[in-house]
Formats: C-alpha cells, sequence, structure tokens
C-alpha cells in the first residue's frame, strides 16, 4: 500500500509561524531601544520589592557566558544564530502540521533574531529584566531570552507528549 501523497498546497504554511517570530523580534527590539533611550549603563528604576527594569550589556550567552572573553564571542554567538536560524527554518518548513512544535520553534527563532540583530547593531545584548531575592541577583534578561526560554520549555512538553503517544500506541 503507498503512502498518500501531498502536495505542498495541501500542507499547513509556515508564514503563520514567521509571523510569531517577527512579532516577537519587533517587540523584543522596541523595547530594548526604549532601554537604550531612557536609561544609561547600570541606571536602573525598582518596580517591587523583587524586579527592577535596569540597562545591562551582556557580551556573552546566557548567564553572561564567555562575557569577558575579549570580543571573539560576539561573532560565534552570531554565527551560532545564524546557524540557529537556517535549522529552525527548515524544522518549521518540515515539521508544517505540529501546531505546539511549531510555536516552540517560532518562539527560539524569534529570540535568536533578536539577539543577534543586538549583537551585530552594538556588540552586545541589551537585558534590563532584573528579578532578585535579598542581594541576590538573577541574571537580567530581555524579551528575546523569554522567547528562547519559553519555547524551550514547550518542545519539551512536545516531546513528552510525542513519546507519551508513542508509548500509548
Amino acid at each position: 500500500m503507498m503512502a498518500p501523497v501531498t502536495t505542498s498546497a495541501s500542507r499547513p504554511a509556515i508564514w503563520p509561524w514567521l509571523v510569531w517570530a517577527l512579532a516577537l523580534i519587533a517587540v523584543d527590539q522596541l523595547t530594548k531601544e526604549w532601554i537604550l533611550a531612557h536609561y544609561q549603563l547600570g541606571d536602573y528604576t525598582p518596580i517591587t520589592g523583587f524586579f527592577n527594569i535596569v540597562r545591562a550589556h551582556n557580551t556573552g550567552a546566557a548567564f553572561s557566558f564567555l562575557a569577558d572573553a575579549g570580543g571573539w564571542q560576539r561573532w560565534l554567538f552570531t554565527g551560532i544564530g545564524v546557524v540557529a536560524t537556517v535549522v529552525i527554518v527548515w524544522q518549521l518548513h518540515t515539521h508544517r502540521g505540529q501546531k505546539l512544535l511549531g510555536l516552540a520553534l517560532s518562539s527560539i527563532l524569534g529570540g535568536a533574531i533578536g539577539n543577534v540583530v543586538d549583537r551585530l547593531q552594538h556588540g552586545y545584548v541589551v537585558d534590563f529584566l532584573d528579578f532578585y531575592w535579598g542581594a541576590s541577583h538573577f541574571p537580567a534578561f530581555n524579551v528575546a531570552d523569554m522567547a528562547i526560554s519559553v519555547g524551550a520549555v514547550l518542545l519539551i512538553v512536545d516531546e513528552l507528549r510525542r513519546m507519551r503517544k508513542k508509548s500509548i500506541a
């Protein structure tokens, strides 16, 4: 028995996922531009007893990994972001009908591109969300970082659901 032939016309489009990624990039860049226009490096505004708006620059990756590496890391992380973009768009194309996976991948895509734009434009990523407990501060982050984190959690949820379906079948 032959598998049904699927034409590209009958497969779901990837453009809704690309629009979602673009929306995340826009919100990310708008918030970062606002911070750059209204805060100097290190300035902050207390919002609650555990949250500040702050202007921070991150030349490294997550949790400032390699932040003091001397500058070459800017191009490494930019290259990783470009490769991730290509792979994610290919994955979105390959798995178009999978809604949770599409949301996960497009969220990661929007966040990755948002941070790559910063690295290319400024040489660092603009962070501004500062959560803390007492004197201990979680590393500052931004909308792109949130999108990447939510996307990663959704990827895990999607895989757990896929594994559960296989074990039931």
